[in-house]
């Protein structure tokens, strides 16, 4: 990639093979940010790497989930050195972010019961470095929300396809105004506030690949977690499991 050429980020999915990766090029696309729920930080470094190649840069990501499973909130960071656990206070994760310099990123503000609202904005505006102005799986009123959001607290945007399912990868991404070759040079960018667009698909494929991932959002909040949280055993990412060596106990 030559300088002075923009860079297309899909911020935000959960799925990634072959098929993912294929349809991210066929789309245009720089590079994927992966950041699947409840895999531990070296699980998806490992799965990045795999399929990056010379075309397209996999980010490895986490999207975590803070405070307990009744008043979640999700951050999604980039640029972690060391793993974070979910269900840690909203303040420890944020500690920790800051300790290893990551990019903290604001997804879904204000969605349904998983997401920052208005008030931590206002609180962390200094430590959040974007908000997500336009996800799939909004309503046009939470996009609505969500640009105003980030133009009160004067924050970068954001957007993702927020991908649960493959088909809806590449429906969203953000356009950064110069190259970036590595995950180093996008938690830069995102740092420092660099120029962007935020540019999404449109007409009725756009809008039948939004209602699949909405529905999807039912079965995932459902009976998917239901599952891996209670029938499934403690999660790679729990706070106690054995991988983080007790560090974070007495934490939540």
């Amino acid at each position: 990639m030559t300088e002075g050429e923009s860079f297309r980020v899909d911020m935000h999915v959960k799925v990634l093979d072959r098929q993912v990766v294929e349809r991210a090029k066929a789309r245009g696309l720089d590079a994927l940010v992966y950041a699947p729920h409840f895999e531990r930080l070296p699980t998806v470094r490992d799965e990045a790497a795999r399929y990056s190649d010379d075309d397209l840069l996999v980010v490895p990501a986490r999207e975590v989930f803070t405070g307990n499973w009744q008043n979640r909130r999700h951050l999604l960071v980039v640029g972690l050195d060391d793993p974070v656990p979910d269900f840690i206070p909203f303040d420890a994760a944020m500690d920790e972010f800051d300790q290893q310099d990551a990019a903290v990123l604001a997804p879904h503000p204000e969605f349904l019961n998983v997401s920052v609202s208005e008030a931590d904005l206002e609180t962390y505006a200094d430590r959040i470095d974007a908000v997500e102005t336009y996800n799939p799986k909004h309503w046009s009123r939470d996009n609505e929300r969500a640009r105003t959001l980030a133009a009160e607290f004067d924050l970068p945007a954001f957007t993702s396809s927020y991908a649960h399912l493959r088909s809806s990868v590449g429906e969203a991404w953000t356009e950064f105004d110069r190259a970036l070759d590595s995950a180093d040079e996008l938690v830069a960018a995102l740092k420092e506030g660099a120029r962007r667009r935020i540019v999404r698909r449109s007409g009725w494929g756009h809008r039948l690949r939004c209602a699949a991932e909405f529905a999807h959002l039912g079965w995932e909040n459902s009976y998917e977690k239901i599952d891996r949280l209670f029938l499934s055993g403690m999660e790679p990412t729990h706070p106690d499991h054995i991988a983080y060596d007790d560090r974070f106990e007495g934490v939540y």
